[in-house]
């Protein structure tokens, strides 16, 4: 079977823990020289605190090599959504959008795609208000083009199956 996968890059982890070491690095700093109980030991303590989970975040966003999302000849699948696979057969059309910098693709599935996770209806209000669906495939943390993969899920899922591990292979290899 022609399967796709995509991981993670490993810049966001590296970012996340470049930008945790100065203000660790201050809060330590607050905390060895300024006098038990005032207010800036207090902060240097809050600092290192807060600041010092994203170096072991980070790491394990770096290390973390396990597969984002798979496109195959039966469906897609993605780790963030929770969800089973998505047929290609289920999905009506793709469309990308863009909330705060955060890099999404919205699929718009039919009726037979039954959601593993109900969502809150403040949640469903809140995704239609920004253009949303219910099932969204972030893309911030990958490295690819989304225009590419918006045109891409937006035709496999209008052929026919014996077709689409060439498909795939055509779209992948460029």
């Amino acid at each position: 079977m022609t399967e796709i996968k995509l991981y993670k890059t490993n810049w966001k982890g590296l970012k996340l823990i470049g930008l945790a070491i100065p203000f660790v690095a201050v809060g330590i700093f607050a905390i060895r020289t300024e006098q038990f109980g005032t207010f800036d030991n207090f902060m240097g303590w809050v600092a290192t605190f807060f600041f010092g989970l994203g170096i072991p975040i980070g790491i394990f966003q770096v290390f973390d090599k396990r597969p984002q999302i798979i496109i195959n000849e039966n469906g897609i699948w993605d780790r963030t959504s929770k969800q089973e696979e998505i047929k290609w057969e289920q999905i009506k059309k793709a469309y990308q959008i863009n909330i705060s910098g955060q890099k999404f693709i919205s699929i718009s599935t039919d009726d037979s795609f039954v959601f593993k996770t109900k969502q809150y209806k403040w949640a469903i209000s809140l995704s239609k208000a920004v253009g949303a669906q219910k099932l969204n495939l972030h893309l911030n943390q990958i490295n690819i083009d989304e225009k590419k993969l918006t045109e891409f899920i937006n035709e496999i899922c209008k052929i026919d199956k014996p077709y689409r591990a060439n498909l795939i292979r055509l779209y992948f290899e460029k």
